[in-house]
């Protein structure tokens, strides 16, 4: 698997973490402070496709991984 699969399942599972944490009719609802990362990552997503840089994807090719798509 290469970087940018590996960071879309990433945030893909952020993002459905922080949902079921943050939303009040969710069986494993914490906080609705939750939500907050849910808006951190959908930001970072933005960001990342703006500026065509992902600090996930570096840290993930310092990990070894290959870079591509």
């Amino acid at each position: 698997m290469t970087t940018w699969p590996t960071v879309r399942v990433i945030a893909g599972a952020f993002i459905l973490l922080s949902l079921a944490l943050g939303v009040p009719g969710s069986p494993v609802f914490l906080s609705t402070w939750w939500l907050a990362f849910t808006a951190f990552v959908g930001l970072n997503l933005l960001q990342s496709g703006l500026t065509r840089w992902c600090l996930m994807e570096t840290l993930l090719r310092k990990l070894g991984l290959r870079p591509g798509e």
